[in-house]
């Protein structure tokens, strides 16, 4: 079988990693692709949002495609994918509008009695702002569209609430997806992600996670793509799950059934463990990165296997199954990130790493013999262990022997009593 997979962060080096290890695909190509997966698959040089050029380059090459970042699935190219007769994994485009529009999923939530952040809508900065002063801090404003996990901000107090409106619907920091706000109350509590692979019809949760989405130590800075995670999460018990079941993940699943557009992919569930119960803080519409890193290296079941049954839709026909033990992902960062931050720095150092961890590549580019820093996210250093803390341990460990000009990385991941 011959295998495409469409991206190229630590997230897709983490699945191409995983899909490597399948006997039944004979070819692997990614694209774009970076420096690691380059060591891997074979990188073809086309954008990810590029979907006249993917779906060419598929006829050609591949018999399966993975739509694995959060831009082509919302911009339907999975939807073009099986019109040209290419077998293609991920929600489409109807379906990714869970993750793609903030409104969408809230209206969602609402609809069929999700647990979920009591919230309004806006795209008049005056109502806005109003509401804010009616309302108080703290407060959450978010933007409705995708802004690479940047769009959300916890103001703790009103100015600051006030100045994400503006940076939001009047400086347009994040173009056409802050033309819309979404306004919610300030949820407490530690938040856990569960990423759950479904077929439409069956939900099968990955073991829980926990991502650390501040810039830096003490979950302080600015919000970034993620700066680490681990799995599984302590917090999240055998009665948390059932009644996350029972309560979210079934109902999320029979609600896109009844609005027409089945969910098929890995649905990514944000969710905060308030005192009054599990609540959604957010959808995705895909693998979580970071942490899609740890959560691959725990995986015993054949990846392929699960998202050929996700796409025949016949999921409940595999076993899935994972390592015992605990796994930890530690970003390294280029300086500045995630503001203004340089690249083409050489990276040195990534041999010798300590058992059971891998270097999952995020931002790197091969200039000749050298690999160099081509991104904010260069590196997730991810090790397994028998528990949390030696897996930890291992992550930082292997982080040690890593070197590049400005780079930076918190000092905390694998603290379970963080929140991310």
């Amino acid at each position: 079988m011959r295998v495409l997979v469409v991206g190229g962060g630590g997230r897709e080096h983490a699945i191409c990693w995983a899909l490597s290890k399948s006997p039944r695909i004979s070819k692997l190509y990614c694209a774009p692709g970076n420096g690691g997966i380059s060591e891997i698959a074979e990188c073809a040089n086309i954008d990810a949002k590029d979907i006249g050029e993917m779906v060419h380059f598929a006829k050609e090459n591949a018999d399966f495609v993975v739509v694995a970042p959060d831009d082509p699935l919302a911009l339907g190219m999975v939807d073009a994918l099986e019109s040209a007769g290419i077998r293609a994994f991920g929600p489409n485009k109807d379906a990714a509008r869970l993750e793609s529009s903030k409104e969408y999923a809230k209206g969602i939530m609402k609809k069929y009695d999700i647990s979920t952040a009591a919230y309004s809508v806006f795209s008049d900065v005056d109502a806005a702002k109003s509401f804010i002063h009616e309302h108080g801090a703290p407060i959450v404003v978010k933007a409705d569209g995708l802004a690479l996990g940047k769009g959300v901000v916890v103001a703790m107090d009103i100015q600051a609430a006030l100045e994400a409106v503006d940076w939001m619907l009047l400086d347009k920091r994040f173009g056409d997806s802050g033309n819309s706000v979404i306004i919610e109350e300030c949820m407490t509590g530690p938040e856990v992600t569960i990423l759950a692979f479904t077929d439409g019809k069956t939900i099968v949760p990955m073991l829980s996670s926990q991502d650390h989405k501040r810039a830096f130590t003490g979950d302080l800075g600015p919000n970034t793509g993620g700066m680490g995670a681990f799995c599984p999460s302590p917090l999240y018990t055998p009665e948390v799950a059932e009644k996350c079941m029972n309560e979210i993940f079934l109902p999320t699943v029979k609600a896109m059934q009844a609005e027409g557009t089945p969910f098929k992919g890995v649905l990514y569930f944000g969710l905060m463990l308030t005192p009054n119960g599990p609540k959604v803080v957010e959808y995705n519409a895909r693998f979580g990165d970071p942490e899609a890193q740890p959560l691959l290296t725990l995986l015993k079941t054949d990846l392929f296997d699960i998202f050929e049954a996700i796409v025949d839709e016949r999921l409940h026909e595999i076993d899935i199954e994972w390592h015992d033990g605990s796994a930890c992902c530690v970003v390294l960062a280029s300086g500045g990130y995630p503001e203004q931050y340089e690249t083409g720095f050489e990276i040195t150092g990534l041999g010798g790493m300590p058992d059971g961890t891998e270097v999952f590549h995020a931002g790197t580019v091969r200039e000749g013999d050298t690999l160099q820093t081509s991104g904010g996210r260069v590196l997730g250093v991810t090790a397994r262990g028998k528990t949390l803390d030696q897996a930890t341990a291992r992550a930082y460990e292997g982080i040690g022997h890593i070197s590049f000009k400005n780079s930076h990385h918190r000092t905390d991941i694998g603290r379970p009593q963080k929140n991310a």
